[in-house]
């Protein structure tokens, strides 16, 4: 808080405390740590399987024997949970979507898989229908309109499988109506009470997705956008009513998307609600970085923490980011 009572230069020299890494460390109002982090990783089918995205350098899809391993990483690093996204095959993308609640689909295989191999890192899922819908929207298509009630019964049986499966946050993406409260209703009713739900409560249908799309699978596949279901990026009162909302549905948390162009909704989300609150630092964010870093045109490490750091100064209380190992190397070095 800056006081009415400060005193004038020279008395006040804001110099000083900045003058060596010693008086910066005692001075600084952020930390980020390792704990922090989530780190988002894309299942694929195969063995021993490991697949560049081209549109995101140093980001791969992984098999489930593969995507053990990538937890095991992630668990001698530090980092706290990862984020499982998967990418089904053409011929499992439907338009009535029943893989997405396939007990044996590729995100409920790599749970078991991570739960089985790494059992202290907590595994977060994906509720959405796009992996796996022929239209790559995130709910039923009926005539051209993405229709609500029909995909939030949907998203249920979704999270019902991942919670069996052992998911130990499960992660709303769809932006659908009333999908919180139902599936809050549903986690409860079926034994699976402490489950954790982290909404993605404020995602703004935002230019920043392309590359996860072709990571997952979902571009070729999407006909028209999102704006029906995804928010205005021109809107700032409604994430906070949206927040607000499933809050009182039963989320433990809540999420942010896309981050940095959004950092002034984390910050009013943290302030109005005190709740924890999260963003994602999404695949267009990281990929600017790594372009402009691979092109040297910005130091690409600097930049990559500066980013994560500024995640943390705006109230987040943790960051969902393809740099998280990256980042995790970097913290560690820095004890």
């Amino acid at each position: 808080m800056i006081t009415p009572s400060q005193a004038n230069y020279p008395a006040t020299r804001f110099r000083r405390v900045r003058q060596s890494g010693a008086t910066r460390a005692l001075t600084r109002e952020t930390l980020l740590g390792v704990g922090d982090l989530i780190w988002p990783i894309f299942v694929c089918e195969g063995e021993n399987a490991v697949q560049p995205v081209p549109s995101m350098p140093g980001v791969v899809r992984r098999s489930v024997d593969m995507i053990a391993e990538a937890a095991r990483e992630a668990a001698d690093l530090g980092i706290p949970a990862i984020c499982l996204f998967p990418y089904t095959p053409a011929e499992k993308r439907t338009h009535d979507c029943a893989e997405a609640w396939n007990p044996d689909n590729l995100s409920n295989r790599a749970t078991r898989a991570i739960k089985a191999a790494v059992p202290e890192i907590a595994v977060m899922t994906d509720v959405a229908l796009d992996p796996y819908n022929a239209d790559g929207h995130d709910g039923f298509v009926r005539d051209g309109v993405i229709v609500n009630d029909e995909t939030v019964e949907a998203l249920v049986k979704q999270a019902l499988s991942q919670a069996e499966a052992g998911a130990d946050i499960i992660g709303p993406s769809d932006m659908m109506d009333g999908r919180i409260g139902a599936i809050r209703a549903a986690l409860e009713s079926h034994g699976y009470s402490d489950v954790m739900l982290l909404s993605y409560a404020a995602k703004y249908a935002s230019s920043f997705y392309g590359p996860f799309r072709d990571a997952v699978g979902a571009s070729g596949a999407l006909k028209g956008d999102k704006a029906t279901y995804q928010m205005d990026p021109a809107n700032s009162d409604e994430a906070l009513r949206l927040v607000a909302r499933d809050l009182n549905e039963g989320a433990d948390m809540v999420m942010v998307k896309p981050g940095m162009p959004y950092l002034d909704i984390c910050r009013r989300v943290k302030d109005q609600f005190g709740a924890p609150t999260y963003a994602y630092q999404v695949s267009g964010e990281y990929a600017m970085i790594q372009a402009a870093a691979g092109n040297g045109w910005i130091d690409g490490q600097r930049a990559m923490m500066e980013s994560l750091m500024c995640f943390k100064r705006a109230g987040c209380d943790g960051i969902l980011t393809y740099f998280a190992p990256a980042a995790a190397r970097v913290l560690r070095g820095a004890r």
